[in-house]
């Protein structure tokens, strides 16, 4: 074991950065490889929105948690047991013999994601005891996972068309066991807070209630919403939601300080997270399908359809950050989720024939629109939000953008699914329904925000991711 004279900041910052990138890039790279999985694990509509959104369920749902764990048993440790966990269940989803299996190793992915990524700020945090050292490699952090989001479909097609869809997951073995070793050789550990409480009852009814409300969603394209299957996950979401609520209200040590709430950013925030997810990551659920099932796309040709929308995401970023400075962070939200919305409608015109530019316009306007609101929302949270509440409250924004992509991928996959005679009419009424939920986060962000603009440090450097 390293001493700690021996240990190199930098590659502390390589090891947190490291599982930051395969966590990112398992959140796009998938949807080029549901066609070949359909095929090969004879794996229907619903399973294919399961391998996805059972990722995104275990993440969301145990993100505060995996804070409070972190901050309790020590952030090295916990960030090298969910890297740990994340390897081997890569392999476990690059073996699987059938769907089921896949869902169950994506779920155990879910878990190892969130130990990591709830842990990795807290190493920068203790590797970088320098504000200006400590800015900048958060910037790092944050940047080589925007492009790891960008890079994920384009990979995704190079890996599953030249070796199958099995090695988007195993490529993960090596970076995850190179990443484990400089974590413990380089990392140093944190200051373990011994009073930090683990919320298991509220943790145990978040869980219950988000994976009922995923299985509802998801489900209701092949059952529909009649089903009593369906009305009772929903009906038992509501219940355990109460529950969730009135157990962190009583509760000493809760998972979710519900005082957050009284904070109108914290709310705006998690709103429009919330719906900026739901739009991106169903599209890209929708739109692989309807690129490999009804265009006839490979999954290298997939990836490739999704590049200028992709690539478009770092250079927003910087422009997202540029207008934040100089106009504040109200105008940029309002900006790019205006620019979503009218790309969301405007696939109200696309055809199975059309072309590509006339399908490459809208996803143009959505990569641009998302990626110019995402920063700004950070950035109104930490400039609202008192410093001793920063981690819990980025903690509530990343849990609202993760079920916003899961209930994303599942609204839109139980609207393609429920018209899968007409792939493109399904498509339709998910942006339709996206675009709407982009007007409503601008009338929000215009109702419920002041603008100010930001000047702090830790303002500029907010996370893009």
């Amino acid at each position: 074991m390293h001493t700690q004279s021996a240990r190199s900041p930098r590659l502390a910052l390589l090891a947190a950065s490291l599982g930051f990138v395969i966590i990112c890039l398992d959140v796009t790279v998938v949807n080029v490889a549901l066609g070949r999985i359909r095929e090969t694990l004879s794996a229907s509509s619903t399973e294919l929105e399961w391998v996805l959104n059972a990722y995104t369920l275990a993440f969301a749902s145990l993100l505060l948690s995996a804070g409070a764990l972190g901050d309790r048993l020590g952030a090295r440790g916990v960030f090298a047991c969910g890297f740990a966990i994340f390897t081997l269940a890569s392999v476990a989803c690059g073996l699987a013999p059938g769907a089921a299996t896949l869902v169950a190793a994506r779920i155990a992915q879910g878990v190892g994601a969130a130990l990591c990524v709830t842990s990795s700020l807290s190493l920068l945090n203790a590797s970088f005891p320098d504000p200006r050292s400590r800015a900048k490699a958060v910037s790092i952090w944050a940047g080589t996972a925007a492009l790891a989001l960008g890079a994920g479909p384009v990979v995704g097609g190079l890996l599953v068309d030249g070796f199958g869809w099995p090695s988007i997951f195993l490529i993960n073995v090596p970076f995850g066991v190179a990443g484990i070793w400089l974590t413990l050789a380089h990392a140093p550990d944190t200051v373990r807070n011994a009073a930090r409480r683990f919320d298991l009852p509220g943790q145990m009814l978040a869980i219950v209630s988000l994976a009922a409300l995923m299985f509802g969603v998801v489900e209701s394209g092949r059952r529909g919403w009649d089903s009593p299957a369906v009305r009772t996950c929903i009906a038992f979401f509501v219940v355990f939601g109460v529950l969730f609520v009135l157990v962190e209200k009583w509760q000493r040590h809760p998972m979710l300080p519900l005082s957050l709430f009284r904070n109108p950013v914290v709310n705006v925030s998690s709103l429009i997270g919330l719906s900026l997810n739901f739009g991106y990551y169903g599209l890209m659920f929708a739109m692989s399908l309807f690129f490999q099932s009804v265009r006839g796309y490979t999954p290298l040709e997939t990836g490739l359809a999704f590049l200028p929308m992709t690539a478009v995401v770092t250079v927003a970023n910087l422009v997202s950050g540029a207008m934040t400075a100089r106009f504040g962070y109200r105008l940029p939200m309002v900006v790019g989720q205006a620019l979503a919305a009218v790309g969301f409608l405007s696939f109200g015109l696309i055809k199975g024939s059309s072309s590509y530019l006339t399908i490459t316009a809208p996803l143009l306007a959505i990569g641009v629109g998302v990626a110019l609101a995402v920063p700004s929302i950070n950035t109104a949270l930490l400039a609202n939000i008192d410093t001793r509440f920063v981690g819990v409250a980025s903690g509530v924004l990343n849990t609202a953008r993760q079920i916003g992509g899961a209930l994303g991928v599942g609204v839109f996959g139980s609207l393609v699914v429920g018209a899968s005679s007409n792939l493109v009419s399904g498509l339709h009424a998910a942006a339709m329904l996206a675009g709407a939920v982009m007007t409503a986060g601008v009338v929000i962000a215009i109702a419920g925000l002041k603008s100010t603009r930001s000047t702090t440090q830790r303002e500029r450097h907010a996370s893009s991711v």
